[in-house]
């Protein structure tokens, strides 16, 4: 009987230990939770974007413990709908927040509803989602990047030391919807106005190098007497050298762009373009992974999260 009693002790205190340690466990795994962060930018075939994919991986590689990471990008910078279906995806997967670079800054809304309405943390980088869009949807998503009409206007005003009063100028636009493609053209207004010069084409090179090379041809066809071709991004100046170079027009036509990357580097030190804006590729997506890993620390609901925070973007030339 004392056996069967001491058994009996035993059997109860081990259920009793497990009953005691499961809400522990249970508190320890809840403590120890690691956020999962998607990173959803636009083409990683624009160099712009495969750097900032380096830095947000490089990152996560030195803070593993902090939060684990999923990077998505699309095919090219117009394929809207497969981004849209990215940031689905992500929502099935449950993560804790997606940091979105949007294709377009109206489309991408609704689905920036839909991933808040399941409790995922939105912060919006690169490009400006749209802000009567999301106010219409009762949404608040932060935004982390540049002022693109300063970083453009700073391009823009040491092209126009090279430039008099009433020579003509042409703008090679991003995705036209997109409003950093917007406000860098605004940008480059801006200091082409203060110089006098005319600008006498504004067209969509869709931030792509083929499409710029397009787009730039026809102007230069077009406005013979064009003295600039101001890029909103790189991968556009790219295009444009190539069509000035063709119409052999070097030497006479200035070309400018804005990203900085490591593509465009050989061009400004061997003139071919004349200067771009650095936006810190790399850094940007870390800004963006902060600002989303404080509010989940903190525990903060989107609607409670700060509007913008400015990313530094600086003029570089030779």
């Amino acid at each position: 009987m004392n056996h069967r009693i001491r058994r009996r002790v035993l059997a109860a205190t081990v259920v009793l230990t497990a009953a005691a340690v499961l809400p522990m466990s249970s508190a320890y795994a809840q403590a120890a939770h690691k956020p999962k962060v998607a990173l959803v930018m636009k083409s990683l075939a624009n160099e712009f974007f495969l750097t900032m994919e380096t830095g947000a991986k490089d990152y996560q590689k030195h803070n593993p413990n902090n939060f684990d990471l999923i990077t998505n990008g699309i095919k090219d910078e117009t394929d809207t709908a497969n981004q849209i279906r990215i940031v689905e995806q992500m929502i099935v997967s449950k993560v804790d927040a997606i940091v979105l670079a949007p294709a377009d800054s109206k489309a991408l809304v609704p689905v920036v509803k839909k991933a808040v309405d399941a409790g995922i943390i939105v912060v919006n980088i690169d490009n400006r989602l749209d802000p009567d869009v999301l106010k219409s949807k009762d949404l608040n998503v932060p935004f982390v990047g540049p002022d693109n009409r300063k970083g453009a206007q700073k391009v823009g005003d040491y092209l126009a030391k090279k430039l008099k009063s009433g020579d003509e100028v042409a703008i090679l636009e991003g995705v036209s919807t997109t409003t950093n493609a917007q406000q860098r053209t605004a940008g480059f207004k801006d200091a082409m106005q203060t110089v006098g010069a005319k600008v006498v084409s504004v067209q969509s090179g869709e931030w792509e190098i083929d499409k710029g090379n397009a787009v730039a041809s026809a102007m230069l066809s077009e406005h013979p007497n064009v003295k600039a071709l101001l890029a909103g991004n790189d991968n556009m100046a790219i295009g444009a050298v190539s069509a000035v170079r063709a119409a052999g027009k070097q030497g006479k036509v200035y070309v400018v762009g804005y990203d900085n990357i490591n593509a465009i580097r050989p061009m400004l030190k061997d003139g071919r373009v004349l200067a771009t804006a650095d936006q810190y590729a790399a850094k940007q997506a870390v800004f963006g992974i902060d600002t989303a890993l404080k509010a989940l620390n903190e525990h903060k609901k989107q609607s409670e999260l700060s509007g913008v925070v400015e990313t530094p973007v600086d003029l570089v030339t030779k």
